[in-house]
């Protein structure tokens, strides 16, 4: 499926930086606590064994400031845990794709018209990006409409409208409930729009990379 993704502007990146530092803060700050009550220290006696300073420790529990590596492997050696387990818990927050109706980002596909709307409905992190899930609403017919292809495997859940969907030299009546699942590889697209609006929602499968 050939596409043009639209670039997230910079204060979304901004945003986006903002929310993983936050995270990272909030899932350290709980592990150390965790640690360190676990070994039953105060934060003075964890100061005394890590080197570190009692009000940077009670800043880091606090999540009032985010610790460097070098702080991260103090802690690592004074709470005898790897330095990897700070961060236990950080895949579990992060790896959540929350999408309000309506609220997906709009992508474009070359040779589509007017009447033709693609929003991606997120997408997960490496090593889980394997998803591409779009939501496609056709509000208006074209009289040639571009065909795609793909790495990886495509699922299409009819929402609303009616349509023939091509695969190849073949063609299926799709109405809402309907599935269909096939390779990417083979061409494919909406052939003919008999009911608009039509909606259907498109998942694709790939390798990371492909």
């Amino acid at each position: 499926m050939t596409e043009e993704n639209s670039a997230l502007p910079a204060e979304d990146l901004d945003e986006a930086g903002a929310e993983l530092e936050e995270a990272l803060s909030t899932v350290i700050a709980e592990r150390v606590r965790e640690f360190r009550q676990q070994l039953g220290w105060t934060v003075g006696k964890l100061a005394a064994e890590s080197g570190l300073s009692k009000g940077m420790l009670s800043k880091i529990e606090n999540m009032q400031t985010s610790p460097s590596l070098a702080t991260l492997a103090s802690l690592s050696q004074a709470l005898s845990v790897p330095v990897t387990a700070f961060f236990r818990g950080l895949s579990e927050e992060q790896d959540v794709v929350f999408v309000k109706a309506g609220s997906g980002l709009d992508i474009h596909h070359k040779g589509s018209g007017p009447g033709h709307r693609y929003q991606m409905l997120g997408a997960m992190r490496a090593p889980h990006d394997r998803l591409e899930p779009i939501l496609v609403t056709l509000t208006e017919r074209s009289e040639v409409f571009p065909l795609y292809q793909h790495a990886g495997t495509e699922l299409i859940f009819m929402i609303s409208g009616k349509m023939e969907y091509a695969y190849g030299s073949a063609r299926y009546l799709l109405e809402p409930g309907d599935t269909l699942q096939f390779v990417g590889e083979v061409m494919h697209g909406p052939a003919e729009l008999i009911s608009l609006p039509i909606q259907f929602l498109a998942v694709k499968a790939v390798n990371p990379g492909s």
